[in-house]
């Protein structure tokens, strides 16, 4: 009796002296924060927590979403025996031991066995075939969790037999709930200020704020949490930089690569990255400007772009800086040109004024029964079978009039392109001269970082922000 007294007053005391994070590790569905993709009503997931029907699973996102504490979730609510192992400390002989209990509970008790795997890209390829007899015939329900892309990192066939669960990053909103859960825990108040510093500070990352939250509660005194306190948790000094900032300083840092002006893109890059800016959202303001500033003039610089993007999901920050520096230098002193850009929105505007005509005869398809009949593809012209690798003929739809919306301008390897366009523009598919009917002067297309446009590309863009 007193081995019981004792062993439950050792666990209180663990408990009270855990991280903050594990303290506030949900015990239901309904206190996960975020990811209602996946846990909100209605949706898969929580459907199959919810019966106990989970088959094997890969929980794939970045640190800190709640891969775990899904994880956890499930071990509550399953009615099977659940494992826990970490692919960081653990090999096959601890795979195989678990793979014997689940042997063992299903004959002699009929429960099956749930094994959650942390980490399992740190399992090699042998390692985790040991798993795939075991999955392949229910003896264990697996559950892995990756911040690795598990089409590069998991076996395909052990990918195969399991259900991808992508975790995303917590929004704004998320992160200020887990703050004000951490701050009732704690038994403390906090500065509006500090909470947004926080906030802004987390990267998306829950596990990540609320150890934050935790050093800043410790150094506050008594019981309200300044942002000086959150300033010595985080290590850094509070840079402004509120929504009227984001915006401002995302606008310098597209015009100063569009202006080719690598100094000051690099400077803008490196205050947003001071600011704690998400640099996924960075990312992606780099693939855009790649296509609509640079274009074809570099066709290289999107590569480099998507690059810097994949460098960021393998690496993380801080290494991931140099990636997105590089890229911003090649994107400024690259050749600029928006012609591909303009060349879509005019077409876009065309079509949505009812600019429609008819799919041609000779380019409808005629790999069906019938279509022969009908007199599809007769006349087409294959392309491959002249030298030149061309062939004039109608490609536009019909009863429209030929419309050139790519104008080659003649920066960089854009005027290559240039010339074979202007060479190709000279026959048409009856072989007349062609006189294309270009759209009017367009207006200076709108800057893809101003708030509030109504031209076709912030339609797009406005979610970026």
């Amino acid at each position: 009796m007193s081995e019981d007294l004792f062993s439950a007053a050792a666990a209180e005391r663990l408990r009270r002296q855990a991280p903050l994070a594990a303290r506030l590790r949900p015990r239901s569905l309904d206190e996960i924060v975020g990811q209602e993709h996946l846990v909100g009503p209605g949706r898969p997931l929580r459907r199959l927590v919810e019966q106990d029907r989970l088959s094997s699973a890969i929980f794939w996102g970045p640190p800190g979403t709640g891969k775990t504490t899904l994880a956890e979730v499930v071990a509550l609510s399953t009615h099977r025996v659940f494992e826990r192992l970490s692919a960081v400390s653990a090999g096959v002989k601890d795979v195989r031991e678990v793979i014997e209990r689940a042997k063992d509970q299903l004959g002699q008790h009929g429960r099956g066995t749930i094994l959650f795997l942390d980490e399992i890209h740190r399992f090699s390829k042998s390692q985790q075939d040991a798993l795939l007899p075991s999955v392949e015939n229910g003896t264990i329900t697996l559950i892995g969790a990756t911040t690795e892309n598990p089409f590069f990192e998991v076996n395909p066939p052990l990918r195969s037999r399991s259900t991808l669960f992508r975790l995303e990053v917590l929004d704004r909103a998320a992160i200020v709930q887990l703050i004000e859960r951490g701050l009732r825990a704690e038994e403390m108040t906090a500065a509006p200020a500090a909470i947004d510093l926080l906030a802004d500070r987390a990267g998306g990352d829950g596990r990540q704020v609320l150890t934050s939250l935790e050093v800043a509660c410790a150094l506050a005194s008594p019981h309200a949490v300044t942002i000086a306190d959150v300033e010595a948790a985080l290590g850094t000094s509070a840079l402004r930089y509120g929504r009227d900032d984001h915006y401002d300083v995302v606008s310098a840092f597209i015009k100063s690569i569009r202006g080719s002006d690598p100094d000051a893109g690099l400077y803008w890059l490196a205050r947003m990255l001071e600011a704690g800016e998400d640099a996924r959202f960075i990312a992606r303001r780099l693939i855009i400007l790649a296509s609509e500033d640079v274009g074809m003039a570099d066709p290289q610089a999107l590569v480099v772009a998507v690059a810097a993007a994949q460098a960021l999901e393998h690496v993380g920050l801080p290494e991931a800086q140099l990636n997105l520096a590089q890229a911003v230098v090649h994107l400024a002193t690259a050749p600029k040109s928006n012609r591909s850009a303009l060349g879509i929105w005019h077409a876009r505007e065309d079509v949505k004024n009812g600019l429609l005509g008819e799919v041609p005869a000779h380019l409808r398809d005629s790999h069906y029964q019938g279509a022969a009949v009908l007199g599809h593809g007769d006349g087409y012209q294959y392309p491959h079978d002249d030298p030149s690798g061309w062939l004039p003929q109608q490609y536009a739809p019909s009863g429209v009039s030929p419309r050139q919306y790519y104008d080659p301008s003649g920066n960089g390897f854009e005027r290559r392109v240039r010339e074979v366009v202007e060479q190709r523009l000279g026959s048409t598919s009856n072989g007349e001269p062609a006189t294309p009917d270009e759209p009017d002067e367009p207006d200076e297309p709108d800057e893809p970082d101003e708030p509030a446009r109504t031209a076709e590309p912030t339609t797009v863009r406005g979610s970026e922000r």
